[in-house]
């Protein structure tokens, strides 16, 4: 994977934890529909675990070699 690719993965990482940031909120404070709630916070969840695994691989994949 480039160095770009990973940029690009590193800010899809960061927006996905900002819209679940959001969803949980809505499902745990503004949400009243038991099911509405419950698909807001399986999505969240989710998000959030796909930005996990994909800033522990970011991470740990180490430099792309740099300048040459």
């Amino acid at each position: 994977m480039s160095s770009l690719d990973k940029m690009w993965l590193s800010f899809y990482a960061m927006g996905f934890m900002a819209i679940s940031m959001g969803l949980i909120y809505l499902s745990r404070h503004k949400l009243s529909n038991r099911l509405v709630k419950f698909l807001f916070a399986l999505i969240a969840y989710s998000l959030l675990i796909f930005s996990f695994f994909a800033m522990v691989y970011l991470v740990f994949s180490g430099p792309t070699g740099g300048a040459r």
